[in-house]
């Protein structure tokens, strides 16, 4: 291990000799889906802290996504809670990793890119977490930076969207949103969300999983909902470079019996959510059709830990998950 560390220290992000807390990494897996059996598996990013759901790039490569904002002041050597981006490949191959800064620094959750439009959609877990919108200046390089914003409700000001003390959202419902430009966006004193929402941002109780599909960037937030058993949003982007957009609330669960603590998403090949339950224990794959029903896919009897990272193979014969 230390002669390891020592050949791959200039792609390491955060390190401090054998002793260090920075040992959050993304390890790729090659996996013949022919022969239903792992090839190989490697470390392909390293020195990061709590990395969460990230999310593909149309020129298949992954953001892994930190959900932490430790740093300096906490006795590390660098700042964290960045995006990573990650080369995909089957070569046994260790990024080197570079934060993407011009995404902002906050508690990253999850990431999911417009390929139309060229734009970056991002969740933050937080119970007043905000919803973030990147705009490269050059798709493909996130490096090279951008601008990042927040969503807004036109005609309210600061909106929370947790339904929690007054139900504000009913599912279906649709309001015409805004986009608002954020400064200062390396956020120091981790108060990103909360000058986001003096300028008029809305929040949401624990964005989470993040997916494109179809037009729609479907997103989660974890507790939201009167029962606070969590909420399904969809945004659509309207006009030039989605200058505005639409936001509804698809799902919201009525009882932890029905879908508790949905976390990460994907979309099945057939059109339909897929989501993955963090509760407390016994977590579903839970299904939501385009018209809101919902199925069960499967329960975790094996322990109390959560599903997560569900996503379907490229042929879309086999769907992946972790525990």
């Amino acid at each position: 291990f230390p002669k390891y560390l020592k050949n791959n220290k200039d792609k390491i992000y955060d390190i401090k000799k054998n002793k260090t807390e920075c040992f959050g990494c993304t390890t790729s897996i090659v996996y013949d889906t022919k022969n239903k059996k792992v090839v190989k598996q490697f470390l392909s990013l390293a020195g990061t802290l709590v990395n969460c759901s990230g999310g593909p790039t149309p020129w298949k490569t992954w953001i892994s996504s930190e959900e932490t904002v430790k740093g300096k002041k906490d006795g590390l050597r660098k700042n964290h809670g960045y995006n990573f981006e990650v080369k995909v490949t089957e070569d046994v191959h260790l990024t080197k990793a570079v934060p993407l800064k011009g995404m902002g620094r906050f508690r990253h959750e999850a990431v999911a890119i417009d390929p139309i439009y060229n734009l970056v959609y991002q969740t933050e877990d937080r119970e007043d977490g905000l919803f973030y919108r990147f705009i490269p200046k050059q798709m493909g390089d996130f490096k090279k930076g951008g601008k990042l914003q927040a969503l807004s409700l036109k005609n309210f000001r600061g909106t929370d969207c947790s339904n929690w003390k007054q139900k504000i959202f009913e599912v279906g419902q649709k309001r015409i949103v805004k986009w608002i430009d954020l400064d200062d966006i390396d956020s120091p004193e981790d108060d990103l969300r909360i000058r986001g929402k003096n300028k008029g941002c809305a929040s949401f109780a624990r964005g989470e999983g993040i997916w494109y599909a179809n037009d729609y960037v479907y997103f989660t937030a974890t507790s939201g909902g009167s029962e606070k058993a969590g909420q399904i949003w969809r945004y659509k982007h309207i006009g030039k470079r989605g200058a505005q957009g639409e936001l509804e609330l698809f799902f919201e669960s009525s009882g932890k019996n029905v879908l508790n603590s949905p976390d990460n998403i994907t979309i099945s090949p057939w059109g339909d959510l897929i989501v993955s339950e963090d509760g407390k224990g016994s977590d579903r794959l839970v299904g939501i059709k385009p018209n809101g029903e919902y199925y069960y896919l499967a329960q975790n009897i094996f322990n109390n830990a959560e599903f997560a990272g569900a996503t379907f193979s490229p042929n879309g014969e086999i769907l992946f998950v972790n525990i």
